[in-house]
């Protein structure tokens, strides 16, 4: 698998055969080579190129099939009966040539996955006992210190314990942008380091890293056939045997009925063996579909099959799960209102102090607001968790309360009206809303709310500009919290209160009225409407094995400009299969029409057929050359110090 091209025995054999034929070409014609040495070194080409598509014809005999490398041996031993020893050569050589040029080609198209593998280091530097050793990556063991200096890949997954620095890590999630590593953050096997130094703990075996099941999961993609795949397969099997029939015909038909020279309708039957036997048509769909879930990988797209590279392009209906996949997955503050003297800084002063010491989730909100400010927070004394409703405390001699309006109710405070409806209003757009004040007035008002990515809105649009007819949200979440985050999205239609099982019966009713669906989410809590859509996208799954295992398609960095992309990588990897095919057949046509009337040479018709196999090749490897950035999608090719250089 390995072996340089160069060095593979079908290509030294092939440069045998070749010089043998031009040698005797030259001294043929320039210095009247004997006619009996002529066809002797003649048949020692075609007995050298020979050897290996005589195998390959002998054993798919044996199984009762029929390819181009049986119609060529019986090509070249119809040219043979003819006396056409020059053409036979030459049928050989051209017809080895050929065939070496599509397996190199097609190496090319699966050399991303080959450079994936070539990424991670094959050593470590482990420290055990306090003392630093290089081992083979294979050997680290989980809990391991690994230490990472700067500029060095990062040969296993696991945890930094000590030091901080930038990491690139496009050869996981296709990031064009360095991410900053510090204490605790989560690193991947061969990601790049930047200019600091990491000590980190090993969370993974080398063979079952994110890389490794990235690997794993492309690989396998390739075994799996879209409809393109199997229509050409079916198209082969009847297309071939249905050529040999027709050789039969006229090489038997003209002579036996209508008294035709029986040598000139041989020759004409060899040459519809030679031309319609297109590998330009076998190769029409495997190579665009290798390489378009080779570029989708190396953008961090992980596509499970072709037959989801292909059909994601005709999604009709994107359904997104919410938290996490449209929103930030997590609440923040979204506004701030004072209702007293108090400014929004001490207003948040006094609510940062009160949920300091609070586990609640919406204090972790605050918490967050008040390092963003970089707020100062006064001490609070008698602090006081009030289950369910709020918090309470003392501050600066002042006791204080925080909380949901029911606490202010309790504590029998003047909620007016103006506080009601600016309450509602908050609560209309989806937020929860929490009160601060003490136990005689209201001073003002904090919203927390799950934000929208800050690109959602624009993919969403995206989407609909790439020929999605409807966007919809399913939600588990309050239909009031979800109507407000669809509306301000634009997503077409919002379902809330979703359980799973809701979620998989809205996307039959989908499914039923619109077609094909493609369900997004996390791919962990949303797996059966992923696996009931036609195409499961599981969103920033990074790491995450369980999410790699259930969706169709993993888009590994948290970016919704990644699905655009895939579903736009996905109409033209389906465009380059029909303008393959479409191109397949007509060259085919062309050259049966004109052997059929004896007027395609043998040999030009195997030079017309075997260069419409490279020009099919060209076309589908174009993919990896498109310039997305031109469609406006952020997703890049990769930055990092992947070998791509090797897969070109």
């Amino acid at each position: 698998m390995n072996t340089r091209w160069y060095k593979h025995p079908r290509t030294i054999l092939l440069i045998i055969a070749a010089t043998v034929t031009a040698f005797t070409l030259i001294a043929e014609i320039g210095f009247g080579l004997p006619e009996m040495w002529a066809i002797i070194l003649y048949s020692i080409a075609i007995v050298v190129g020979g050897i290996y598509p005589a195998r390959s014809a002998w054993v798919e005999l044996r199984n009762g099939s029929l390819s181009i490398n049986t119609l060529l041996i019986a090509a070249v031993i119809g040219a043979i009966y003819l006396g056409l020893w020059e053409e036979a050569a030459m049928l050989v050589v051209i017809f080895s040539l050929g065939e070496l040029m599509e397996s190199y080609a097609s190496d090319k198209a699966r050399n991303a996955i080959r450079a994936l593998v070539e990424l991670a280091p094959s050593e470590a530097t482990v420290i055990r006992n306090g003392r630093q050793m290089r081992i083979l990556t294979e050997q680290v063991e989980i809990r391991d210190i690994v230490l990472v200096r700067p500029g060095e890949k990062i040969p296993v997954d696991g945890v930094v314990t000590k030091g901080s620095t930038t990491v690139d890590q496009a050869s996981i999630t296709g990031e064009s942008i360095p991410v900053s590593k510090q204490l605790g953050d989560e690193v991947f096997a061969s990601t790049l380091n930047g200019r600091g130094a990491l000590e980190i703990e090993v969370t993974k075996l080398a063979q079952d890293t994110t890389l490794a099941q990235i690997i794993k999961l492309v690989e396998g993609a390739q075994m799996k056939k879209g409809k393109g795949q199997r229509f050409s397969e079916k198209f082969g099997a009847i297309y071939t045997p249905a050529m040999f029939v027709l050789a039969i015909i006229v090489a038997i038909v003209p002579p036996l009925f209508f008294g035709q020279p029986f040598d000139e309708w041989l020759y004409r039957a060899l040459v519809v063996l030679v031309v319609s036997c297109s590998c330009g048509l076998v190769l029409s769909v495997p190579v665009a579909v290798v390489t378009g879930i080779g570029t989708a990988a190396r953008s961090g797209v992980m596509v499970k099959g072709g037959i989801y590279i292909e059909s994601a392009g005709s999604t009709q209906v994107v359904a997104f799960d919410k938290t996490g996949t449209l929103t930030v997955g997590k609440p923040s503050v979204t506004d701030l209102v004072t209702v007293s003297d108090l400014s929004n800084k001490q207003l948040l002063d006094i609510a940062g102090a009160l949920e300091k010491q609070s586990e609640h989730p919406l204090a972790d909100a605050i918490m967050e607001e008040t390092l963003n400010k970089k707020i100062t927070i006064p001490d609070v004394e008698e602090f006081d968790s009030l289950t369910g409703r709020g918090a309470k405390g003392k501050i600066n001699g002042n006791n204080y309360y925080i909380g949901n309006p029911r606490l202010f109710n309790e504590l029998k405070v003047n909620i007016n009206k103006d506080h009601v409806m600016q309450i509602e209003k908050l609560q209309g757009q989806g937020k929860t809303v929490m009160l601060l004040g003490t136990a005689n007035e209201v001073l003002g008002m904090i919203a927390v709310a799950d934000r929208p990515k800050e690109n959602a809105k624009q993919a969403i649009q995206s989407l609909k500009e790439a020929g999605v007819k409807k966007v919809v949200m399913l939600t588990g979440d309050n239909r009031l919290t979800g109507e407000a985050i669809g509306k301000e999205l634009g997503v077409d239609e919002v379902r809330a209160e979703l359980l799973p099982e809701d979620k998989i019966n809205a996307v039959k009713e989908l499914q039923k009225q619109y077609g094909q669906v493609a369900m997004v989410g996390d791919g962990v809590n949303d797996a059966p409407a992923l696996a009931q859509a036609d195409v499961g996208i599981a969103m920033g799954v990074q790491g995450t094995d369980v999410a790699l295992e259930t969706a169709d398609i993993a888009l590994m960095q948290d970016n919704l400009d990644q699905l655009v992309y895939t579903l736009k990588l996905s109409k033209k990897t389906v465009s380059k299969i029909y303008q393959n095919i479409a191109i397949s057949l007509a060259i085919v046509a062309f050259l049966v029409v004109t052997a059929l009337i004896g007027v395609m040479p043998l040999t030009l018709g195997l030079i017309i057929n075997e260069g419409s196999a490279l020009l099919i090749i060209i076309n589908g490897m174009f993919l990896r050359r498109h310039k997305w950035k031109k469609e406006g999608i952020r997703v890049e090719n990769n930055q990092s110090n992947i070998p791509l250089a090797d897969a070109e």
